[in-house]
């Protein structure tokens, strides 16, 4: 869903390729018969863009974590059983690495049914554990931070540790794009301060119209990521003072050009902003577990959350400026990235050769 998930996979693949391992990065969706998997995608998709309310009351029922019997993924999940099982088989696979919370759902299924003989390690994304990432078959969990940790190792008792997040390395080191992105800022309005707005690679958000109106007229140049949405493009191309953009092949440059992130998801955009060090401010953030996470991310310090408007307008005055403010949140996002997931991985791997 979205390009979060693949994004991560394919740094992780990279990662083994470079360590001497081979790696495959597989779309759990594309494993489901019938046509499920690209159903599954646009049903979510056109959720989230068109009837948040009815993604919000699906999330509630399907993934909030709590107490309570509630609806299992694992009868979706387990129909990719057969298949996955033989692409394992077929490439002498020493681990499997769900970073999505179906393919959580399935490989846990697999190994407490002796079904998968090598072992899963499950990496969570989300700042918000949501309760289908959890299944007890699973043989280990990381996760992005020690509450997340904490909080899988209460519902499941199973090993859990917080190896933190991972971004390619181009996002913790210097940019030379970011000159060029500075260039064109300064030419399309000079001097004001170039604000991003994530919409995530669906290009998905609320108001954002109003939300760049309101920037640009307090001094600011937003520049709204739309992804792959063309008619968001097309319509925020239409509000004075702002900068819309496609897709962007060059993130790191473009974080580090700018002076902070206005996010909606707590997703990936906004982990490889706190890399890039980029303050992060939360502001109407999507439903469901985009909001959970939104929220985590404050809770933690590692990002701050506007209420309305006039919040947004005074946490972006102080963390776009120079100083003290700016420098302690950067300083915290920095701490989201503390040891490489894939060492862990490969000792899990030796761990089960033995």
């Amino acid at each position: 869903m979205g390009s979060g998930h693949d994004t991560v996979a394919t740094e992780l693949a990279r990662r083994a390729v470079q360590h001497g391992h081979h790696a495959q990065v597989v779309d759990v969706l594309g494993l489901l018969p019938y046509g499920l998997g690209p159903g599954l995608r646009g049903f979510y998709r056109s959720s989230v863009r068109h009837y948040p309310w009815a993604y919000a009351a699906l999330y509630r029922t399907f993934l909030r974590r709590g107490r309570g019997r509630r609806p299992s993924g694992v009868p979706l999940a387990r129909m990719a059983g057969q298949r996955l099982r033989e692409l394992a088989d077929r490439t002498g696979a020493d681990a499997v690495v769900p970073v999505f919370h179906l393919a959580a759902q399935l490989t846990g299924h697999l190994r407490a049914k002796g079904l998968l003989t090598v072992p899963s390690a499950v990496l969570v994304i989300d700042f918000a554990v949501h309760r289908q990432w959890l299944h007890p078959g699973n043989d280990t969990y990381f996760c992005l931070t020690d509450e997340a940790a904490r909080e899988v190792r209460q519902d499941l008792s199973v090993p859990a540790e917080a190896p933190g997040a991972v971004v390619a390395p181009e996002f913790l080191a210097a940019a030379p794009g970011a000159a060029q992105w500075s260039a064109r800022f300064a030419r399309h309005e000079p001097g004001r301060r170039p604000v991003l707005l994530s919409a995530g690679a669906w290009g998905v958000g609320s108001q954002l119209a109003s939300t760049s109106a309101l920037l640009a007229g307090h001094g600011f140049l937003p520049v709204v990521l739309c992804g792959r949405n063309e008619r968001l493009r097309d319509e925020l191309a239409g509000v004075p003072g702002t900068v819309a953009l496609g897709w962007v092949s060059d993130m790191p440059g473009l974080l580090r050009a700018a002076g902070a992130l206005v996010d909606n998801a707590a997703g990936q955009t906004a982990v490889q902003a706190l890399a890039a060090g980029l303050p992060v401010v939360g502001y109407r953030p999507l439903p469901g577990h985009g909001a959970d996470g939104v929220r985590r991310m404050a809770e933690l310090g590692l990002s701050e959350l506007a209420a309305d408007g006039a919040g947004l307008l005074g946490s972006l005055g102080r963390l776009t400026t120079a100083g003290p403010d700016r420098d302690r949140r950067i300083a915290r996002g920095r701490t989201l990235f503390r040891d490489d997931v894939l060492t862990r991985v490969l000792a899990l791997c030796r761990a089960g050769a033995g």
